[in-house]
């Protein structure tokens, strides 16, 4: 009974919308002008039948073909995480130092957090790329 047009929608569904237009969007069926305002329409959207309206000039979504990368191993999963920590607590290192370190221009400690950035995940896949082809 969920296909009946004046079914009412919640915001699960317009999420799960606006994820499928973005698709379409990043697929290439859509101008930037379109997605707009389709996102609009998917955004006001009160019930199935509006949201079907949004979508129906656009094919239906096929799932997405298995990815042709292979899976990274284990050990580069456990470098992001190493990597996606040491970025968190980054600001906070950087907040610190700004009020306990006394100095002139203490703000330029902030710049630790761009700096770390690039340092960690600077280069192809955030490796630096030396002797990599």
């Amino acid at each position: 009974m969920s296909d009946l047009p004046e079914i009412r929608i919640g915001t699960a569904e317009r999420e799960h919308a606006l994820e499928a237009l973005t698709q379409h969007f990043s697929d290439g069926r859509l101008t930037v002008t379109e997605f707009d305002e389709r996102s609009g329409q998917i955004a006001a959207a009160t019930t199935r039948g509006q949201l079907d309206t949004v979508f129906s000039d656009l094919p239906s979504l096929t799932p997405s073909t298995p990815s042709k990368v292979a899976p990274e191993p284990e050990d580069a999963d456990r470098e992001k995480t190493w990597r996606n920590t040491v970025m968190a607590v980054i600001p906070f290192v950087a907040l610190a130092l700004f009020f306990v370190v006394p100095i002139d221009n203490s703000w330029l400690f902030f710049l630790l957090i761009p700096a770390t950035a690039a340092i960690l995940f600077g280069g192809k896949d955030g490796r630096r790329g030396r002797g990599s082809c």
